[in-house]
């Protein structure tokens, strides 16, 4: 019989001020699920994320802003809020709350033959 995994997404939550913490929660096929801890960390300036798969962004507590490229829009996200980022579609985090910890789950997943 196999162990049944448990534990919190909001256990050691407080993020190093200086490191965004990312660990990956789950993965399987066409998915990965992790949990990012932000501290006012932000996307070096002039850098873009550009991933192969779309992204499902979920963020549980904090706030953050993101921004998408072409055309340039910002999208701010407070407790609850959840977007989809397609794949490809280049966007960076502007900031993100230095007061507290930011927890998002990040969904990485693969429409149709990836």
């Amino acid at each position: 019989m196999n162990a049944i995994d448990t534990s919190n997404l909001f256990a050691n939550a407080a993020a190093s001020s200086s490191a965004e913490v990312c660990e990956q929660l789950l993965a399987g096929g066409s998915f990965r699920l992790e949990r990012i801890i932000s501290t006012g960390q932000t996307t070096p300036e002039g850098q873009w994320y550009d991933q192969d798969a779309d992204e499902w962004v979920l963020l549980l507590c904090g706030a953050a802003r993101l921004r998408f490229e072409g055309p340039d829009q910002s999208v701010e996200l407070k407790p609850g809020d959840y977007i989809n980022i397609p794949a490809h579609r280049r966007h960076r985090v502007e900031w993100t709350d230095p007061g507290q910890s930011t927890v998002w789950l990040g969904l990485h997943h693969f429409t149709g033959s990836a």
